[in-house]
């Protein structure tokens, strides 16, 4: 199955983090301990796409950009700030969540062959999102 993330709300090239101004920040698909499809955090939006096996009608997922334990798979966005020699440091994530899905949505997006996610990507202070993303800030449909 396809998983699609919208991301709309960009947060900005800039953010202060632990004290440290970030000029360079971008967002992407983590893979496996990798970024993939590394976004500007000031792009007006964003579409990832990931392929994801779905095991046993949905009660599990498996594949390269799929993290955590049977019964609470997720995965990750990843913030970092990208250096003039191009090198990504990680300084924030946001767990986007299957097991927050609602059934129905699942079933029909399993059928369909795509789920759809659509997350606004800035936070109530203005940065980054991070930490478990949840509804008003993500919603779910079939593709």
């Amino acid at each position: 199955m396809r998983v699609v993330i919208e991301g709309r709300e960009l947060p900005g090239l800039e953010f202060v983090s632990n004290g440290t101004v970030l000029t360079s920040v971008h967002v992407g698909v983590q893979v496996r301990d990798q970024p993939d499809q590394l976004v500007r955090a000031d792009a007006p939006a964003v579409r990832w796409e990931v392929e994801v096996k779905v095991i046993d009608e949905g009660i599990d997922f498996r594949g390269p950009a799929v993290h955590g334990k049977r019964g609470e798979r997720f995965l990750y966005l990843t913030w970092g700030h990208v250096g003039e020699d191009g090198t990504f440091s990680m300084f924030r994530r946001a767990k986007v969540m299957f097991g927050d899905i609602d059934t129905d949505v699942l079933r029909a997006a399993i059928t369909s062959g795509e789920l759809v996610a659509s997350i606004g990507l800035t936070d109530e202070r203005g940065g980054p999102r991070c930490a478990r993303v949840r509804p008003p800030a993500i919603t779910w449909r079939a593709g």
